[in-house]
């Protein structure tokens, strides 16, 4: 199986550089997945060419996540989890990002499922997505400080919450 899949990656990718010859900076195969890295002004139009191309069929964008690598440069990877449901295969399309100027492109015209993904992100590490239509928190309040899974983020958080946790094991005192 894992020829099979060698075979796969070897044929997005050969056929991804014959549409743009940037468009693959560097592929990662690791325990038969394949990741392919993308520049970041081309993750937009690479991603689509993976969805429309009759070859490839990437039609399930399954995941968008981000990996904080701080103190190191580029600090972000964004990474798309691409299924071809017709070909039975499995792709990651990964782009770097700088951490002075962490913005990318949104997917969200290519899988309008990714706006969701992208606000996790984007609420998350504070990952700018260029032409989203509703780029704004999700999961944290609106006036909320910082993006609390970069690595330089405050193991505390900014603010001074009072504790309210009281352990099952103790009894209260009367």
């Amino acid at each position: 199986m894992s020829e099979n899949t060698s075979q796969n990656a070897n044929f997005v990718v050969e056929h991804l550089r014959a549409w743009n010859g940037r468009a693959v900076a560097e592929v990662i195969e690791f325990r038969g997945e394949t990741t392919i890295v993308v520049p970041r002004e081309l993750l937009r139009e690479t991603a689509a060419r993976c969805r429309e191309d009759q070859e490839l069929q990437y039609n399930l964008l399954t995941d968008a996540t981000c990996v904080d690598r701080y103190p190191m440069e580029p600090r972000f990877e964004v990474n798309y989890h691409l299924v071809s449901i017709p070909r039975r295969d499995r792709l990651r399309l990964k782009t770097k990002l700088s951490g002075s100027d962490p913005v990318v492109d949104t997917l969200a015209p290519v899988w309008p499922g990714a706006g969701w993904l992208e606000r996790e992100i984007f609420d998350l590490f504070g990952i700018q997505f260029t032409g989203h239509p509703d780029l704004r928190r999700i999961l944290l309040p609106d006036d909320w400080e910082g993006h609390p899974l970069r690595r330089d983020y405050p193991t505390q958080g900014f603010r001074d919450v009072p504790s309210t946790y009281i352990p099952a094991f103790r009894k209260p005192t009367v």
